[in-house]
């Protein structure tokens, strides 16, 4: 979390010094005869170590105060409970009064003891006897973030109270570290963990002196010296021998250098490193972190750009322990171990993706799919690459303006990836279809889609790669996704397809396309089960006449059952990359409308895609 102030109230019996500490504080002296309450200070941000603005607020202890007293506690963000050493009733009221009290209005607030006075303690005080005093208080207040002493008459340890104070509130040890069994807290362990898991960028459980390196300039800016590197290393050697192999850094040793850093009193170390990877002061992500504020017009569309999909590869090969160029459920595990948990299962659509003959997820599989659910919800991808530790996770993200004068005018685009919506009726292959993008083999058993169902994948168009992504609905809502036009919009191409074995196929989605406004939508039309007699379709036109008659190309003819696909998914790919080719040129008054031809004129790129399809003939008026 990052604050900007931090307000300390010092709080405690009268005559324990309270007053004399503040005063100590801002003059550098220590003045004899002061106030009762120190009037509210203000201590500006370029005088502080952690360069914050800082008030500090005195208080009187008197009962005729106490509305007042009440008022600060609630303002405060850190209370020092101030007691003087040679008062033992002051420090029994610690726990007898000033912390239950500090409850009564407050739970939760960090809270720093402050001993004064330790220019009159006794000379026979050791400080095996100030641990027999504190450790009980501190065993039964886990408030109390640590312990202090100082003197306001000698100048002593009074700029380190002020100190711990802000350190209590801008790195508290509380959310990281359990005092009372000297150990990490599970949620550190974790946080820790995890970024140990990233900078472990041969994923073999040892960070070598490189990665330590990256890590130490990534966290602050400045990378170790060799000898700083050599002493750390001694170090743990030395404390904890099984934290150093022959190799480096093991995660065990990563985690006790932490220990370490917070129990020799330096926490801030360990907030740095967790605040720079994500966390927030209750080791939970950070919003800005994985949500990033991004201003993204509505007709654009959003894809990953090559960096992200080379990220994501490294990701995978990062993980494929076994160099077999997929990743079995073990190795996903551990991969999505740096998340709260794999997003495909989590979302609420039905998915299948590209699986070696184990069903383990390939790298084409991988990439596809992270194409997928940017395109289903870009979100999602940027938060998931934050886990993953890409830095500057909004650079990572092609927005492609889709105005009307790309989709309505048919301007030719320039993109990656292109996305289809397929409708048509109950058994008409759609769902087969879907699969075979994703080569699945065909069963004859069906199942009505009740869900979502979406796949994607890549292919090769020319010399380049092309994600085509498909996008199944179901009936029962396509009435719902064709009545919406920002639904619509969300897609390049339309895919009507029917059997040409039923002879009810065909009329319903042409009575769709007569029902809802599509103009301007690129659509292709597919016959499938042509591995069955066609049956005539009970329409008023038959489909190839129909689709002359609006001027597009006759169906697509393919037999999912014997792979005879007619590469009906690249063109699919090809009409999103050049939609005029397969846009309605359909006329109210039929008798208008003048002989079609083919449509002979493609561009280059277009030429190259549907070159020996066969019986897929692009037609339009003649000028």
């Amino acid at each position: 979390m990052s604050r900007n102030d931090v307000r300390i109230l010092l709080v405690g019996d009268d005559k324990v010094g309270k007053s004399s500490i503040v005063t100590s504080l801002i003059k550098d002296a220590f003045i004899p005869n002061v106030q009762h309450v120190i009037p509210e200070i203000t201590i500006p941000p370029e005088v502080t170590p952690e360069n914050v603005v800082t008030y500090i607020v005195d208080s009187s202890a008197h009962k005729e105060n106490r509305e007042q007293l009440n008022s600060e506690i609630r303002k405060a963000d850190v209370i020092c409970v101030v007691y003087a050493v040679d008062n033992k009733e002051s420090f029994d009221r610690i726990s007898s009064f000033w912390i239950p009290y500090i409850r009564t209005i407050r739970n939760n607030i960090s809270i720093i003891l402050v001993g004064n006075k330790i220019d009159v303690r006794g000379e026979n005080t050791t400080n095996e006897n100030l641990k027999e005093e504190i450790m009980p208080i501190l065993k039964n207040f886990k408030e109390i973030e640590t312990c202090i002493e100082c003197s306001a008459k000698s100048n002593i340890n009074i700029s380190e109270v002020i100190y711990f104070a802000q350190k209590a509130i801008l790195y508290p040890t509380a959310p990281i570290y359990d005092s009372q069994i000297n150990a990490l807290k599970p949620e550190c362990v974790k946080a820790l963990s995890r970024i140990f898991k990233l900078c472990d960028l041969k994923n073999n459980g040892i960070l070598s002196d490189e990665e330590i390196m990256k890590f130490q300039k990534y966290c602050f800016s400045q990378p170790l010296s060799e000898e700083e590197l050599f002493q750390v290393k001694e170090i743990i050697k030395e404390n904890y021998p099984e934290g150093i192999s022959e190799n480096g850094l093991t995660q065990n040793g990563f985690l006790f250098l932490h220990k370490l850093f917070i129990c020799q009193g330096s926490v801030e170390t360990t907030w740095k490193v967790l605040r720079k990877y994500g966390y927030d002061d209750d080791l939970s992500f950070r919003e800005d972190f994985i949500h990033p504020k991004m201003d993204i017009p509505e007709e654009c569309k959003i894809e990953l750009k090559k960096d992200g999909y080379e990220f994501l590869k490294n990701l995978f090969n990062k993980y494929d322990k076994n160099h077999d160029g997929a990743l079995n459920p073990l190795e996903l595990d551990e991969l999505f171990s740096l998340t709260p948990g794999n997003p495909w299962a989590s979302m609420d659509i039905q998915q299948s993706f590209i699986t070696d003959k184990n069903g383990n997820i390939t790298l084409q599989g991988f990439l596809s799919q992270w194409s997928l659910i940017t395109w289903l919800d870009y979100k999602v991808t940027l938060e998931y690459l934050a886990y993953f530790g890409y830095d500057n996770i909004t650079s990572v993200l092609k927005i492609i303006s889709m105005s009307k004068k790309h989709h309505k005018r048919n301007k030719k685009l320039k993109r990656n990836v292109y996305s289809c919506c397929v409708l048509g009726a109950t058994g008409s292959g759609k769902t087969s279809l879907l699969k075979g993008l994703i080569n699945k083999p065909f069963t004859e058993s069906y199942q009505t889609t009740t869900k979502r169902f979406c796949v994607a994948n890549s292919l090769m168009i020319g010399d380049g790669k092309k994600y085509l992504i498909m996008d199944e609905v179901g009936p029962k809502y396509d009435s719902e996704l064709l009545s919406s036009k920002k639904r619509l919009d969300t897609y390049d191409v339309l895919v009507f397809i029917y059997d040409s074995s039923d002879i009810h196929s065909f009329a319903y989605i042409a009575n769709l396309r007569k029902q809802y406004n599509l103009t301007g939508y690129p659509i292709v039309y597919i016959s499938t089960k042509n591995d069955c007699v066609a049956v005539e379709q009970g329409y008023e036109e038959q489909p190839d006449e129909y689709c002359r008659n609006i001027g597009l190309s006759i169906p697509v003819r393919i037999s999912l059952k014997t792979n005879t696909l007619s590469d009906v998914y690249n063109l699919i790919v090809g009409i999103g990359m050049n939609p005029k080719i397969a846009i309605s040129s359909y006329r109210q008054n039929l008798n208008q409308i003048p002989k079609l031809v083919a449509y002979a004129t493609l561009t280059a790129t277009s030429a190259a895609i549907i070159a020996g399809i066969l019986g897929y003939k692009i037609m339009k008026p003649v000028e």
